[in-house]
């Protein structure tokens, strides 16, 4: 999709490789598949999404990101996500 576009820059910038996962082949993305799945809980293939508020998406959102997680050692995304944050050194200055 063009969200990925630009990956050769954003690598070159941030010195990361990027892999792009081959077409139909979901065991090459365990982690979106199994996402897709739980988001599947709440909101089943095929709904109509536009009487879905935000307010309801962002309910689902809090609930999957505080649901612990065998693949995180069972802690949750959220916990996962705060300790990074925390532990984060930027190697380079912010330009302002």
């Amino acid at each position: 999709g063009r969200e990925m576009a630009r990956h050769e820059i954003l690598a070159k910038r941030v010195k990361i490789d990027v892999y792009f996962a081959d077409p139909h082949s979901p065991w090459q993305r365990p982690t979106n598949e199994n996402t897709n799945g739980l988001i599947r809980e709440y909101l089943p293939k095929g709904l109509d999404l536009a009487p879905i508020s935000q307010g309801y998406l962002n309910a689902i959102a809090r609930q999957l990101n505080n649901r612990p997680r065998k693949c995180l050692d069972f802690e949750t995304p959220a916990e996962v996500f705060a300790r990074e944050i925390m532990n984060f050194q930027p190697s380079v200055a912010l330009q302002t």
